[in-house]
């Protein structure tokens, strides 16, 4: 224990003694516990008798296989100088997958808390007679210190949660690099996808006085192109492309509604609903379904039960829930199926129009693209 931890065996911390006590056989734990607990007395660190009545009960737990990941996280935790293991938006990985600044602040972390307990402001007895509520309170100074600039001026929380931000991005940029690239090819072989004019002029002629007058769906549309309704491109490919697009990959917020402050949180508007339906559909959807369509031509079903079909019939790979998968397709693609007909890509009876045909995969195209 003592050389893993770094330290004599007279400086050992509970945390390291835990860690020491976990990282074998429990019960070859239980039948050491005698003799480590001699051999730290000999060293003048002989932890509390509340200590090794704990050691020992989580031990037994976990031989009898009793014992939770929770059960045993407490304990780890109520040594005193364990860093919880979620603070707030921030969840440990494990050791070995952690990322050089969660490296740094967890490491961090346990230097603050071996300060508290050296000052006497953490008392680890405490911690294990008052089980949730001092566990809790305990974490909540751990948040506090994770919101708090440290001497260099960086905020712990931002320096692991940044990092992470940077890691999502890229991982999300690499996917849809590989998204294009698939859907370059398909349409390669679909030729003659001209724009029709007369289609694209009335489509944006619609769409203008929706925005204009504030009927549905402006909101919906101005949040998903990123566009303020009252400032409106005045190219028609431009205005009509970047609407679609956002479909694909929504650019912002809705605006909150009146009254919002006082509504259930569970009491989504119905833009809401279709806001987190778009949201909720991945790369791999929108490849799938938008290869079939250019494949198809004008004129092929797009209604939400084919759509899900198409996802479906993309994937080689046999799923046990793709009757779960294709209802819950069903339910997002809807939305896209409404906003497709405001739009001119669908017609009334949810068929492929030549807009659309042209339209949907340049705007697939369009929201995959690198930000310049």
């Amino acid at each position: 224990m003592a050389a893993s931890a770094g330290r004599p065996t007279a400086n050992l911390t509970r945390r390291d003694v835990a860690r020491g006590l976990l990282a074998v056989p429990s019960r070859e734990a239980l039948a050491a516990l005698p003799d480590l607990r001699r051999q730290l007395i000999d060293a003048g660190n002989p932890m509390s008798a509340a200590f090794w009545q704990s050691a020992e009960a989580i031990l037994e737990k976990i031989a009898a296989r009793t014992a939770t990941v929770g059960d045993v996280q407490d304990w780890l935790e109520a040594t005193g100088t364990e860093p919880a293991a979620m603070i707030g938006m921030v969840v440990w990985d494990d050791e070995a997958d952690r990322t050089p600044a969660q490296s740094e602040v967890f490491n961090l972390l346990i230097t603050h808390l071996e300060s508290l307990l050296a000052d006497g402001l953490t008392d680890p007895d405490a911690l294990l007679a008052g089980g949730a509520p001092a566990l809790q309170r305990h974490r909540q100074l751990q948040e506090d210190w994770m919101m708090a600039p440290q001497p260099d001026g960086r905020i712990p929380m931002w320096l692991v949660l940044d990092e992470e931000d940077e890691e999502l991005s890229a991982e999300w940029a690499a996917v849809e690099a590989d998204a294009l690239d698939e859907l370059g090819e398909v349409l390669a072989r679909v030729p003659g996808r001209a724009v029709p004019e007369a289609e694209l002029r009335a489509a944006c002629t619609r769409i203008r006085a929706i925005m204009k007058s504030g009927a549905w769906p402006r909101d919906l549309l101005a949040a998903c192109g990123g566009l303020n309704p009252r400032n409106l491109p005045t190219d028609d490919s431009e205005l009509w492309l970047t609407l679609a697009a956002g479909l694909v990959s929504p650019q912002d917020e809705l605006p909150r509604p009146a009254g919002g402050d006082d509504r259930d949180d569970e009491d989504l508007t119905d833009d809401e609903e279709a806001m987190v339906a778009l949201c909720t559909l991945e790369h791999f959807d929108w490849l799938a379904v938008t290869a079939a369509l250019a494949k198809g031509g004008p004129g092929s079903s797009a209604d939400q039960v084919e759509l899900a079909q198409y996802v479906a019939d993309y994937d080689s790979d046999e799923d046990d829930d793709e009757d779960a998968d294709d209802d819950l397709l069903d339910s997002l693609f809807i939305h896209v199926v409404s906003l497709w007909r405001v739009l001119g890509a669908v017609d009334d009876d949810e068929r492929l129009t030549s807009l659309g045909w042209w339209g949907i995969p340049a705007a697939t195209q369009r929201a995959w693209q690198p930000a310049s």
